[in-house]
């Protein structure tokens, strides 16, 4: 196994003094302070820490964290709060949350100082003769989204341990031992994959474990939960905002059912002795789609049940997040491995950790029927004819595109299509798509990429550490399975850029890539849920429920018009706004001489602007291009024994 190398940043040791240059300025030189922190040791910590977390404030959503930390010797003791987490590619701890820290030993306070240096680092001066320390504060979690995710809410919380914990400095973080209690609200139950649980009242102890498990097992709780058993050792555990939306169907819970056992039948083996799907569903508490290596942390609307046959775009969240237990958590860049959380990670193999994730997420849930072949096809189309329109493509490559989580914070972009986001997700899918489809033509379907999957995210059954793998070790693999000049074609396709949109999966499988004037079904529900107008492929523009432009494609339609992202739309044709008029009026300027007339606002200013845009309403769909065998078909044909 391959391990992440860290280095200690060179120290540059500088005068202070302040110097007079010939022209008579004064000019002083930087003060550079030593490495105070300590770099992270594989060797056992001396003693095992216990986290009390008191969840029960539900009104104000604040969590009281009391943690005691063993000592082995006197003088200065940092803790870290984590700062670079798992899954989420980029320093996203919530330090800003953290209030009335303090510290004491025997019930004396301690005295203690931040690093101005790193905001994450406290240092903590221990007497002479101290066994152990406590440290106590409280977590504020965001009320509203404008100060954050929110996490508790009156029916439900989502409970994760970085931001209610801090670890010693020195020890790699499976290192370090934490034994955690919670209380949860009166009456409340909650799901973690955290072994040895006793329950006494409203209180959840669980057995020793590492801290870096404790970081990676996230717990859901809330007054209305339910359970169900998947088979393979994996629980669908789900909270919702009311009774009524657990109310799932046989055919529902035998679907995720299936979806776990196409999930080992592609693998091969399971690297987890247990694996808990954590699902809230929710209007309420802040969205959320995050791997573990034995759990899940996901989100979903409320009637994902019990309007079922209307969220079939929805349905891909959670295959995405299992299939991360093989890739992404127990296989995993050497790079994006660290050995504790303030270490940075380097994200450029994204495109296999989150890209062919993406494409296993799809062709699981068609081989388990969580969603529909017709969805699946829908959302290639989309993401393919996006990238066809990108302009950003010029000049920035996909794996360029995985360091926009440090870069970008996934914050929103004034034009996305040119700055270009995260796409190492979508278009990475539709890369490992033609990767799958150029073996299957050239074995005649003899092999696939469930033969790379297989060899490359296996091993042994149960094997729940992690195993890291570089560039050269996916070639070598792919190689394996079938002999081509896989280097020409990732660097290409992925680390260069000005490269054609990736349609070159679909070719193989005997589709194109078409036009019509109906939306595909993949855009049709992503629609009806976000109450908007996606018109990108004919006017350069998303529009909202209240006719707020967005998504402005560049050097598009509207983008020559001078609309901008939060332009308000106010009439279309001297009418008031709405999505019906203003397709209606896309399709009267496909006469070729009547232009789509719109009054819009911005900043209390008001402009009549007249499009000259004549192609009509334009959405992408596949279309079968001979009468050859489906490679589709093949592609989603279940796996599992029956």
């Amino acid at each position: 196994m391959k391990k992440a190398l860290f280095v200690a940043p060179a120290l540059l040791a500088l005068s202070a003094t302040t110097a007079t240059a010939q022209d008579g300025n004064s000019r002083p030189q930087p003060v550079v302070q030593p490495l105070t922190i300590p770099l992270p040791a594989d060797k056992p910590y001396p003693g095992t820490m216990t986290l009390k977390v008191d969840a029960t404030d539900v009104a104000r959503g604040i969590f009281h964290v009391r943690q005691t930390i063993p000592v082995a010797k006197a003088g200065k003791l940092t803790l870290l709060y984590p700062e670079w987490l798992p899954g989420k590619h980029a320093p996203r701890g919530a330090i800003a949350e953290v209030a009335g820290f303090k510290a004491s030993a025997a019930g004396r306070p301690l005295t203690w100082t931040r690093q101005p240096t790193d905001v994450y680092a406290f240092d903590i001066d221990v007497p002479t003769g101290t066994k152990s320390i406590d440290i106590a504060f409280d977590f504020l979690s965001p009320t509203r989204a404008s100060e954050g995710r929110v996490v508790v809410t009156p029916a439900m919380m989502n409970l994760q341990w970085e931001q209610v914990s801090m670890y010693p400095a020195g020890w790699f973080t499976r290192q370090i031992p934490v034994q955690l209690d919670v209380t949860l609200p009166e009456g409340w139950l909650g799901a973690a994959a955290l072994d040895g649980l006793k329950v006494s009242g409203n209180r959840y102890s669980f057995g020793v474990t590492s801290y870096e498990n404790l970081v990676d097992s996230p717990m859901f709780a809330g007054k209305y939960f339910r359970q169900w058993a998947l088979g393979n050792g994996v629980t669908l555990n789900v909270v919702a905002d009311e009774p009524k939306y657990l109310e799932a169907s046989p055919d529902h819970i035998a679907r995720h059912a299936a979806l776990v056992s196409e999930a080992v039948a592609l693998f091969g083996v399971r690297h987890f002795d247990r694996y808990d799907f954590l699902l809230a569903l929710t209007d309420e508490l802040g969205g959320i789609g995050l791997e573990h290596h034995r759990s899940s942390e996901n989100s979903r609307n409320p009637d994902y049940f019990t309007k079922w046959n209307d969220n079939d775009a929805e349905r891909g969240l959670l295959p995405h997040e299992l299939v991360h237990s093989w890739n992404g958590k127990y296989r995993r860049p050497d790079k994006l491995w660290t050995p504790d959380y303030r270490t940075p990670m380097q994200d450029n193999l994204l495109w296999v950790y989150e890209g062919q994730t993406s494409f296993w997420d799809l062709v699981l849930a068609g081989r388990s029927g969580m969603q529909s072949k017709e969805m699946i096809l829908a959302e290639w189309a989309t993401n393919a004819a996006n990238y066809s329109a990108q302009p950003g493509r010029e000049w920035r490559s996909v794996e360029d595109t995985t360091l926009d989580p440090v870069i970008a914070a996934r914050k929103p972009k004034p034009f996305a299509s040119w700055s270009r986001s995260e796409d190492y997700y979508n278009e990475g899918s539709l890369v490992w798509l033609e990767a799958d489809m150029l073996i299957r033509g050239a074995t005649n379907n003899g092999k696939s990429l469930d033969d790379f999957a297989r060899t490359f995210f296996g091993g042994r059954e149960g094997d729940w550490g992690q195993d890291t793998y570089d560039f050269d070790d996916v070639l070598s693999a792919l190689n394996a399975v079938h002999p081509y000049d896989w280097a020409t074609f990732l660097r290409t396709r992925l680390q260069t850029p000005g490269q054609p949109a990736p349609v070159g999966g679909i070719e193989r499988a005997g589709y194109k890539l078409v036009w019509r004037d109906t939306p595909n079904v993949f855009d049709r529900d992503r629609m009806a849920q976000a109450k908007n107008a996606n018109l990108t492929h004919s006017l350069g523009l998303t529009i909202d429920k209240d006719g707020i432009a967005g998504g402005i494609l560049w050097d598009g339609p509207a983008f020559r018009a001078d609309i901008v992202n939060g332009t308000k739309i106010v009439a279309v044709d001297g009418l008031s706004y709405s999505r019906e008029r203003i397709e209606a009026a896309i399709r009267a300027a496909t006469d070729g001489k009547t232009p789509v007339r719109l009054i819009v606002e911005r900043g209390g200013r008001y402009r009549n602007i007249d499009i000259a845009y004549h192609d009509g309403l334009r959405w992408p769909h596949l279309e079968k291009t001979g009468s050859g065998p489906d490679w589709f078909d093949q592609l989603l044909a279940p796996r599992r024994r029956l």
